[in-house]
């Protein structure tokens, strides 16, 4: 097993994965799922792949498509005592396909994306788990950061 770079081609791929976890993720949590993102999450994969501020890793599937991936992003914040440059990463799409999970692929592409952050020294990373991811990212060093997660949702 390699971790690689996502290219174009892996888009397709890339999607298919996203739609796993988006299903995933509903069984943890009430969040509505719009009907038609995926034009929009393929159009912005298009967009960022091989960006500064974007990672995206995969690893193959033995047959054919992808097995698993994982997406780094980099965002500006104003700087502050915690973060003096103001930049902060967070990983999204951290998916492995249901017939490739528990082979080590999302500890591979995790393991990279920590690399790709510490090579930029980006400082701080912030993800949401899966109650079944919960404890690899855990393992990896992610901790409870002493303030409430809490997220706003327009209604419309």
């Amino acid at each position: 097993m390699s971790v690689r770079t996502a290219t174009p081609d892996d888009i397709p791929e890339l999607v298919r994965l996203r739609e796993i976890l988006a299903d995933r993720m509903a069984q943890d949590g009430s969040h509505p799922i719009d009907e038609h993102w995926q034009e929009a999450y393929a159009d912005s994969l298009k967009e960022r792949l091989g960006s500064a501020d974007t990672a995206v890793y995969v690893v193959d599937a033995p047959t054919g498509g992808l097995a698993a991936c994982g997406i780094g992003l980099i965002f500006g914040r104003f700087p502050g005592p915690t973060l003096p440059d103001g930049r902060c990463g967070y990983i999204q799409g951290m998916t492995t396909d249901p017939a490739h999970r528990r082979q080590g692929h999302g500890r591979a592409i995790m393991s990279a994306l920590l690399d790709w952050y510490r090579d930029g020294e980006v400082r701080r990373v912030d993800l949401h788990a899966t109650s079944e991811a919960e404890p690899l990212y855990r393992e990896l060093g992610f901790v409870d950061d002493g303030y409430p997660s809490l997220t706003w949702r327009s209604r419309s």
